[in-house]
């Protein structure tokens, strides 16, 4: 009999999220453990298959599942390595699908980077189904992206294609990137982007803003948006900043890969049509003619608290 289910492991800097996932996109058993507790690997594994068995025999046993798909930061899918993520405990390359594997009676364990497995995740059961041409776009802490071509997902020649957040759309005088770079798009749209752009305008501008009863050095981009949603001027105007510059850049991408769809996921897409109008407007101010009304623009249509895991999973699916 097909084995009806696969697990997906979604390892975020806090917290790692795992669950048994059907066909058809339902977390049937799922469980979580603290990441940033586990300062040696060996701990981390050993905690996160204890957690795994638990859901695993409460799906039937691994005899029930295909395989599991890990989604985590600078994950590379070729080798299965986490390699040199800023954000989580453990230095160097990490041979995690290999380790989890081995505690785990050597279930098939393939890992990718946590957007990827966010496009993958949209592939199958999310907004990106029946397409085969397309990019989702991660808006969260900071700018993640998964490439989609002719069904395929785009990884290069090393596993680390795709990383359009480290594109740089600001040349002059650009801000410093997390990757060290100035600049990039992840720098101004993310949502850490978006508290640094309310940070500098309550610095250089002399506005009234509901922002200015906040600490400057505490401010969010949910603070952001609550001020925006009260129909602060300055607020407003940080969301079409942002929008701004994601479309000009979405612009650029059409390009290279003219998908069917650009996809937005994560926290930042919270604001809506905030974050979507100036989008969508400066998108289509920049775009070739060629593509001009070819490529639409969505959001995501996995529930946000399951979607990480789900995208995860999905890549269980392909294990061979």
């Amino acid at each position: 009999m097909e084995k009806p289910y696969v697990v997906g492991i979604d390892i975020g800097g806090t917290n790692t999220v795992f669950g048994v996932v059907d066909a058809r996109g339902t977390i049937l058993y799922s469980g979580s453990i603290k990441t940033g507790k586990y300062v040696e690997i060996d701990d981390y594994v050993t905690a996160l298959c204890e957690g795994l068995k638990g859901i695993i025999d409460q799906a039937g046993g691994p005899d029930k599942i295909k395989g599991i798909g890990v989604g985590a930061p600078n994950g590379n899918f070729f080798n299965g390595c986490i390699e040199f993520a800023p954000n989580l405990p453990w230095k160097g390359k990490v041979p995690l699908a290999q380790l989890i594997s081995e505690k785990l009676d050597n279930l098939p364990v393939a890992l990718t980077n946590d957007a990827n497995a966010a496009a993958i995740g949209e592939m199958t059961y999310g907004a990106a189904r029946g397409m085969k041409d397309f990019i989702v776009i991660t808006l969260g802490t900071g700018v993640g992206s998964g490439i989609v071509i002719g069904g395929n997902l785009v990884y290069g020649h090393d596993g680390f294609a795709g990383e359009l957040g480290h594109v740089i759309v600001r040349r002059n005088n650009g801000r410093v990137c997390g990757c060290g770079r100035y600049g990039c798009l992840e720098a101004y749209a993310s949502a850490t982007g978006v508290a640094r752009t309310a940070r500098e305008y309550l610095e250089i501008r002399k506005d009234e803003s509901l922002l200015r009863e906040l600490d400057p050095d505490e401010i969010t981009s949910k603070d952001v948006y609550d001020a925006a949603m009260k129909n602060d001027k300055l607020a407003l105007e940080i969301f079409e900043f942002t929008g701004t510059i994601l479309g000009e850049a979405f612009a650029n991408f059409v390009c290279f890969s003219s998908p069917e769809a650009i996809i937005l996921f994560g926290g930042l897409t919270k604001a809506g049509d905030l974050i979507m109008n100036p989008i969508r407007r400066a998108m289509d101010e920049n775009m070739l003619k060629i593509y001009a009304g070819k490529t639409k623009l969505l959001f995501s249509q996995l529930k946000e608290s399951d979607a990480a895991v789900l995208g995860a999973s999905a890549l269980g699916w392909e294990i061979k």
